[in-house]
């Protein structure tokens, strides 16, 4: 009995160890993933100091135009991962987004673990957000609801001429909206070629307006702006 406790504390601290290694430093993870997962875009391979922005779950009535306030400001591109059933009464919101330079990705018709339909829901889904996401701009990228995909999906999305996105910097932003500790996460894990994530979508992501603004701030006082003109 003493042994199993050892071997189950032992067992607990080891799964912290990797928990807090993959929080702190996430890239040794993401180059596994992307290696295991060729199709699917994680970061980009340069030596160049740019990165790739990207804002997910919106278009929001309240957050999304501050976001689009900030990023003209200090003239930094994103691309925005919409969800389709938020566009009605949003419409002037996408346009705004497509006039400004930004880019519109698809992020499926509801903010639902899209692993979870079927093939056929899959494809019905992505077909739907793409007719209304498509009569603002073009649209070739996709990202998965909740970021979870499998092969299903995977051959649905090269079907219909999508290629698929996600990743390299998340900093928990959808659940954690502490600015300072956002905006240092970025920072501190961002490198040439990354994917940053953050969300909008609802009231309590306001967060990312101040997250984007800060980073900002400190990227200019850090001589790191040239991450942030891309």
């Amino acid at each position: 009995m003493k042994r199993l406790i050892k071997y189950l504390i032992a067992s607990v601290f080891l799964l912290g160890a990797i928990l807090v290694g993959v929080v702190c430093n996430p890239k040794p993870l993401v180059y596994r993933l992307a290696y295991h997962s060729p199709d699917v875009l994680y970061f980009v391979k340069t030596e160049e100091k740019i990165i790739a922005l990207t804002i997910d779950d919106g278009p929001h009535p309240m957050v999304t135009p501050k976001i689009l306030d900030v990023l003209s400001e200090y003239q930094v591109p994103a691309t925005f991962f919409l969800i389709g059933g938020r566009v009605q009464h949003n419409e002037d919101i996408l346009r705004r987004i497509a006039s400004n330079g930004h880019e519109i990705g698809n992020h499926h018709m509801e903010d639902a673990p899209s692993i979870r339909l079927s093939e056929v829901e899959f494809e019905k889904q992505l077909l739907q957000a793409h007719r209304i996401l498509s009569e603002f701009a073009q649209v070739k990228w996709f990202r998965p609801a909740s970021g979870w995909f499998n092969e299903r999906m995977l051959r649905q999305v090269e079907k219909h001429n999508y290629k698929c996105a996600l990743g390299s910097v998340y900093p928990y932003d959808a659940a954690i909206h502490n600015v300072t500790f956002l905006s240092n996460y970025i920072l501190d894990n961002m490198f040439p070629g990354a994917i940053i994530i953050l969300h909008d979508g609802t009231v309590e992501r306001k967060a990312t307006v101040d997250v984007l603004k800060l980073s900002s701030e400190m990227a200019k006082h850090l001589s790191r702006e040239c991450y942030l003109k891309t």
